[in-house]
């Protein structure tokens, strides 16, 4: 299906990012939105008008997978972690190898229960991107993330800002190129998708360690030391996985990372603010509308790194603070006095 002889380009996901990307795409293409309930997609066609966002009239909403992955050959999922893989799945008997695929999830999904990651069972296998997820549930090949600072009330009012797509496939870099790039929107590419999703995804730790310290009243330097710290724990990890340095350090890793360990329209930064002014996490989660990523990526890998024996200190850290309620003083001063050996140690 075309309008205006363009096709359309598919979004899957009405939150506040998935509506930012439909707005975003509409300057270029008719896109083509997917909702699960029937009375989000009646609001946003017979209005334009969600989750008070008011959304373009080259924005159609439809509860239909399969309308969507015939009508649609380049898809943006934009859903939570947690959520992706039952999503694909769903979308998994429509689609076909002809389809891209540019996620924009910025989370791991896990293969085993909590309490078996509590128990110390967890590996390095059961943690997966969104890319090998789409990979397992559906035949499309040609697949890319969406990375770097993508704050969703920024891009709606039309400030400037840039993005990074990776993948391996050109064709898939060039695709989502032609679809989202403005004159405010500059979109980058880099071929590594693993270290783009590692980057995306690890980055949420550090940015709710950021509001974190915030919350607690501490100021730039403390701030400053855990972000760029917390980029060399990224980076280890990252290695961990297979993943090289260089996207770390450029617009999908630091860029990311500044962004939203810094910005209160972040929700990890929110999240962990909320938390060093007291709040408790239990509740917080209960009422957060969406996921703070970071929360469970943080869960994740602290215990891999205990399994690994991967020393992240940070991470250690904010997962005493989050998860085991331990004194944030006593945690600041482990921080703080870690001996660590240099302060940069990156092979390229």
């Amino acid at each position: 299906m075309d309008v205006e002889g363009k096709q359309f380009v598919g979004v899957i996901g009405a939150g506040s990012f998935g509506l930012t990307i439909a707005n975003l795409l509409a300057h270029n293409v008719p896109v083509l939105l997917f909702a699960r309930r029937p009375e989000v997609v009646s609001q946003i066609n017979e209005h334009h008008y969600f989750d008070n966002v008011v959304i373009s009239q080259r924005v159609t909403a439809t509860n239909d997978p399969k309308i969507l992955a015939e009508t649609c050959t380049l898809l943006f999922p934009v859903i939570s972690s947690d959520a992706f893989r039952a999503v694909m799945q769903m979308f998994g008997p429509y689609l076909r190898p002809s389809h891209l695929i540019i996620h924009a999830t910025k989370g791991f999904d896990v293969g085993i229960s909590d309490a078996d990651i509590t128990a110390g069972k967890l590996r390095k296998e059961h943690i997966m991107t969104m890319s090998q997820v789409i990979k397992e549930e559906t035949s499309v090949r040609r697949i890319g993330c969406l990375a770097g600072p993508n704050l969703a009330s920024e891009i709606m009012e039309g400030q400037p800002t840039a993005t990074v797509i990776g993948s391996p496939f050109e064709e898939v870099i060039e695709a989502g190129k032609k679809a989202l790039g403005s004159d405010v929107f500059h979109v980058f590419g880099t071929n590594d998708l693993l270290g783009a999703e590692f980057a995306g995804g690890l980055k949420n730790i550090f940015a709710l360690g950021s509001g974190l310290i915030t919350g607690k009243g501490l100021g730039k330097n403390i701030q400053a030391m855990l972000i760029t710290r917390g980029l060399m724990e990224m980076i280890y990890i990252g290695k961990a996985f297979g993943a090289g340095p260089r996207t770390f350090i450029g617009t999908a890793g630091i860029g990311d990372l500044i962004a939203t360990g810094t910005s209160e329209n972040s929700r990890n930064y929110t999240f962990g603010f909320k938390l060093g002014k007291g709040e408790k996490r239990i509740s917080l989660i209960e009422n957060t509308p969406e996921l703070a990523e970071g929360v469970r990526t943080l869960y994740l890998f602290h215990h891999l790194a205990m399994k690994l024996k991967l020393r992240l200190p940070i991470t250690k850290m904010l997962y005493q603070v989050v998860y085991e309620d331990y004194d944030f003083s006593e945690a600041l001063n482990y921080l703080i006095t870690f001996p660590y050996d240099v302060d940069v140690d990156i092979t390229f």
